[in-house]
């Protein structure tokens, strides 16, 4: 079955830095389009980054550009979010998703961004 598990949330201070990855099994990754979405508390979750498969094209949240990149190593089927400038605003639950078939989400790892 897909499973997807999310790794490297934390505390950070503003202006931080954090990279969270996602490690992805059960299906064919290389060729699977994998997204980053995160929900605030009290807010619906939403899109931040995504990158295609067989054509690795990008795309990011306007409210992250500039701060936050998607990427991928395909021989360890590891998705990553490099999320820098980190602001309170980013303090979120964040899950990787893939659509394989269906929609898949990993468990979550939480970012929170204070003094």
């Amino acid at each position: 079955q897909v499973q997807l598990v999310e790794s490297g949330g934390g505390l950070v201070q503003p202006g931080g830095s954090l990279t969270l990855s996602c490690v992805g099994s059960g299906f064919t990754f290389s060729t699977a389009q994998m997204n980053w979405y995160r929900q605030a508390p009290g807010k619906e979750r939403v899109l931040v980054a995504s990158i295609g498969g067989s054509y690795p094209s990008t795309t990011v949240a306007d409210s992250v550009k500039g701060r936050f990149t998607i990427s991928r190593n395909d021989a360890e089927n590891t998705v990553y979010l490099q999320m820098n400038d980190l602001k309170p605003e980013d303090t979120a639950v964040y899950y990787c998703n893939v659509k394989w078939f269906n929609p898949h989400w990993g468990q979550g790892t939480q970012v929170t961004v204070s003094s």
